[in-house]
């Protein structure tokens, strides 16, 4: 591996956050088959290894990630079926049921602009920062096993409500589970689309001191009814 891939892979504020949850979750992940969709290192899938996960997918459409997922995988000490696969969204997985579905997708407002060493692909949501977060959601339904749930990272910034319509019309519940405050650095900042940097200026995202920060949710999404 690279100096710029082992950059391009260390866990980010995002993944610590979607990594507590799933920490938090023990009881529910442990024996069950748990999906990572844009699986990048493959860490959130170490951490459910961790909690006797049964069974263990990672799903990227870059082939770096899934190269790096499956070596972090392979050296785990873990009696779990272990699948790294390339591919986009649910393809890979198609009429698959989970019982625990990961997501830390891209989804700032942006278009095709990389950051750092970070490939594009790891942060570009398109300019309402939803190309890839709607068709996730709105897989969810058909891949959420019975008593299933789902552990969403969230930029605020691009719509709770949308998100909760989308899970709802599948007969899903979205609700907040834990929240964070970041900075967005200025050079990404500059990237983000207009619009919604003057929608959400006060309301998600806060300049202090000439700095901005953004508010950033974890979601559980699981069928009405259930609960934890």
């Amino acid at each position: 591996m690279t100096k710029a891939d082992a950059f391009a892979f260390r866990p980010s504020a995002y993944t610590a956050l979607v990594l507590r949850q799933v920490l938090a979750h023990g009881p529910r992940i442990a024996g069950g088959r748990v999906l990572d969709i844009g699986c990048g290192s493959g860490v959130l899938l170490a951490a459910a290894a961790d909690m006797g996960a049964g069974a263990l997918c990672g799903v990227d459409i870059e082939p770096a990630a899934v190269q790096e997922t499956a070596r972090l995988l392979g050296a785990l000490t873990t009696a779990a079926r272990v699948e790294a696969l390339h591919g986009s969204l649910y393809a890979p997985v198609a009429g698959r049921h989970f019982d625990v579905i990961l997501a830390n997708l891209p989804h700032f407002p942006m278009d095709h602009a990389a950051i750092d060493a970070r490939l594009s692909s790891w942060s570009d949501g398109g300019d309402s920062g939803r190309r890839l977060l709607d068709p996730v959601l709105a897989g969810l339904g058909a891949h959420l096993a019975p008593g299933g749930l789902a552990i969403v990272a969230h930029n605020a910034f691009v719509g709770l409500e949308a998100t909760q319509d989308i899970a709802s019309a599948q007969g899903l519940t979205a609700r907040v589970i834990d929240a964070m405050t970041v900075p967005i650095a200025p050079e990404k900042l500059g990237h983000m689309t207009v619009e919604v940097l003057d929608r959400e200026m006060g309301r998600s995202l806060h300049r202090h001191g000439g700095h901005v920060f953004a508010e950033v949710l974890a979601l559980a999404i699981e069928h009405a009814g259930d609960g934890t």
